[in-house]
């Protein structure tokens, strides 16, 4: 018998229901819990990390008791070792203690060989002395400890790329030669959450130890969809009540501003909070990647910041009736952890990846930003740079001193020239003419952003009201703005004529 079917045998045979109208029978897992197991511990790789995200009321609670056991005195357990369980509030760590707590009680077996210390939220299973204890963010427990498993109760609810809480837990597994840290949550709000970030490091599949089981409605589905509510809640039925979703699905469908939420904790999916320019829908529905080669004709759109701040520089590219876009981002590289930090924003992340560039020292330096133009100029046909006048005297100075000659053109950050570049940025991305190829930072810059509206009805990108840094859109607006229809006709493939024949 495989490790995953031992501990899969072990919680059915001695964990019980611990609440509920089933409360002291014995757990039966869900098809969709005992692949999860057996996933996790009969993978030929082994298994460094394990993430599991259903929507909410799945029985993930109740799973994270049963897998504590078979590790406190099950298949698992391993002679002097420690586990944790860990959540953001005491409410939360106390809820799976509880579970596991009662599990232990309801069982004959369970009961003489494992000591339940309530004070301290602590099981210590007798047979391999293991101890057991659920901490929480709020106590500030998680210094000192050395678990060999580490579960992590709805980390979804972390906000930002880092969490002190989290990163102490992941530091003290450092001492074991096979650590395992689970992650059983709903999902992060945003793709700048910690959780968000691992399961889409997960789905890249470059570490073969990572297992990643994420049950989400399709991102397009709408919210009466009974079938789109099956895939998120794999539990509908028994530990989710249909009726229960069912009610919270027409009252989100009759109210608009209850939408997000349900598609968030209903449909297990990632949202905005707020109500952005573009939609995540269409945005992404242009992520085909962009190409770009030597010589082909671009414009460019930079959004110049302050010293410490983000600097973008979007190249577009017109060609076969589309616009391939190639954003570049700069950022100094003293204090970017604490910018990640303090800003809830994975740019330390996205350094690493290849996402952004980062400028030695503390400050960004107009030399550097006035190289890469240059170098775009000398790769391709540059057309026309747009640019907002501030700080821009900085950045010419530098052409200058390097010989390069760029044609340039001030563009208005207000009503009468970004109105224009916003009504087209709006126009392509709804008929699917970019192709950004999903570039993490413009995706944060598109996410995020928020337009303001004259009386005229005329729009622009208002910086200070978005809910993210929109530095990127705003340079893409500007690249796109230069480009009117009297200055440029896209070259698309003669084939988009249903007349064109080859000569014979």
């Amino acid at each position: 018998m495989t490790r995953g079917k031992k501990v899969c045998a072990f919680i059915e045979a001695y964990c019980k229901i611990p609440e509920g109208a089933q409360v002291g029978q014995p757990m039966k897992l869900m098809a969709f819990q005992k692949k999860f197991i057996l996933d996790v511990y009969d993978n030929p790789h082994g298994t460094s990390r394990a993430y599991l995200s259903v929507a909410r009321k799945n029985g993930k609670s109740a799973l994270i008791a049963a897998v504590v056991l078979a590790h406190l005195i099950g298949p698992e357990a391993k002679q002097n070792s420690q586990i944790i369980s860990g959540a953001r509030s005491r409410d939360q760590a106390s809820l799976v203690f509880k579970l596991a707590e009662k599990m232990v009680r309801l069982s004959p077996e369970l009961s003489e060989i494992v000591r339940i210390v309530p004070s301290q939220k602590m099981l210590i299973g007798l047979v391999c002395n293991v101890e057991y204890k659920a901490i929480s963010a709020e106590s500030g427990t998680a210094h000192g400890l050395s678990p060999v498993l580490a579960i992590l109760d709805e980390v979804g609810q972390v906000r930002g790329p880092h969490d002190a809480f989290i990163e102490a837990i992941e530091t003290a597994q450092g001492a074991h030669h096979d650590p395992l840290l689970i992650a059983i949550s709903t999902q992060a709000a945003t793709d700048g959450d910690l959780f968000s970030i691992w399961l889409d490091d997960a789905a890249a599949a470059v570490d073969k130890r990572i297992v990643s089981h994420l049950h989400t409605a399709p991102k397009d589905c709408k919210i009466l969809d009974k079938k789109a509510w099956k895939v998120a809640n794999p539990a509908l039925g028994k530990f989710r009540s249909l009726q229960d979703i069912k009610d919270f699905a027409q009252q989100a469908d009759r109210l608009p501003a209850k939408a997000n939420s349900f598609r968030w904790l209903f449909l297990n999916q990632r949202i905005e909070a707020q109500s952005p320019f573009l939609s995540r829908a269409e945005w992404e529905a242009n992520s085909t990647p962009p190409v770009a080669e030597a010589g082909d004709v671009v414009f460019a759109g930079l959004d110049l910041s302050a010293s410490r701040d983000l600097t973008a520089l979007v190249l577009a590219f017109p060609k076969d009736g589309h616009y391939h876009i190639v954003p570049h981002f700069w950022l100094p590289e003293d204090g970017l952890r604490d910018k990640s930090q303090s800003e809830k924003v994975p740019y330390d992340v996205w350094a690493d990846q290849g996402y952004l560039t980062t400028i030695s020292g503390p400050v960004i330096q107009p030399e550097v930003i006035a190289m890469a133009v240059a170098e775009v100029a000398e790769e391709y046909s540059l057309q026309l740079l747009a640019y907002d006048r501030w700080r821009i005297s900085d950045f010419k100075r530098e052409l200058d001193n390097i010989g390069a000659e760029i044609p340039m053109q001030p563009f208005g950050q207000g009503f009468k020239d970004m109105a224009p570049a916003v009504d087209k940025l709006e126009q392509l991305v709804a008929e699917r003419k970019l192709r950004h190829g999903g570039h993490p930072i413009l995706n944060m810059c598109a996410a995020g952003a928020v337009v303001q509206t004259d009386p005229a009805g005329n729009r622009k990108l208002h910086k200070a009201k978005s809910y993210s840094k929109i530095d990127g859109l705003v340079a893409l607006a500007m690249a796109l703005g230069v480009m009117s229809a009297e200055d440029i006709l896209i070259p698309s493939s003669p084939w988009d004529d249903p007349e064109f024949k080859l000569a014979v």
